[in-house]
């Protein structure tokens, strides 16, 4: 079956879940996260969970498991702590849950991200994958880095990949 094929089964009213991953803001602040939801909810999508949380490896690995466990997204969005700073602990957090890795989903967002900010593109760690049922993807904290993400790779191919995570 063709990707055509497959794009026309693809879940239409994917669940998604969104954490912001920041020690300096709160939910009002969040403008990534707010952007993500309101920019789901526009394309027909249904979004379970919104929550800022500080940059600690166990509280986001811990917030993970609990939201696709309580909530059972499609898709869980984290933005934030991609980076090489001390601080940035995203990736170390939630890599050891994934049990496949969506290896292209970073290097497309790293050459999307250098046709937009050049060489600095090299800092982010973008990462995806899936957990169970759910798809994660991990990126920069920015508004111009998370619509990147959403416009150019996550959105368009989220209800296709939906369906084959949710596969038995």
């Amino acid at each position: 079956m063709g990707t055509k094929a497959h794009k026309e089964q693809a879940v239409r009213n994917v669940k998604i879940g969104i954490i912001t991953l920041s020690t300096t803001r709160r939910l009002p602040e969040d403008k990534s996260g707010q952007w993500m939801r309101e920019q789901a909810q526009k394309e027909g999508h249904e979004v379970v969970f919104h929550q800022v949380l500080p940059d600690q490896a166990e509280s986001i690995k811990e917030t993970v498991l609990r939201v696709i466990h309580d909530h059972a997204p499609h898709a869980l969005l984290l933005t934030g702590g991609t980076g090489v700073s001390e601080r940035d602990v995203t990736i170390e957090a939630v890599k050891p849950l994934l049990e496949k890795e969506l290896t292209a989903f970073g290097v497309l967002f790293a050459q999307f991200s250098f046709e937009e900010i050049g060489s600095a593109a090299m800092l982010s760690r973008a990462t995806a994958g899936v957990i169970g049922k759910t798809v994660l993807f991990c990126m920069p904290g920015s508004l111009r880095a998370c619509q990147l993400a959403c416009q150019s790779l996550i959105f368009p191919e989220l209800g296709h990949l939906a369906k084959h995570a949710s596969e038995t």
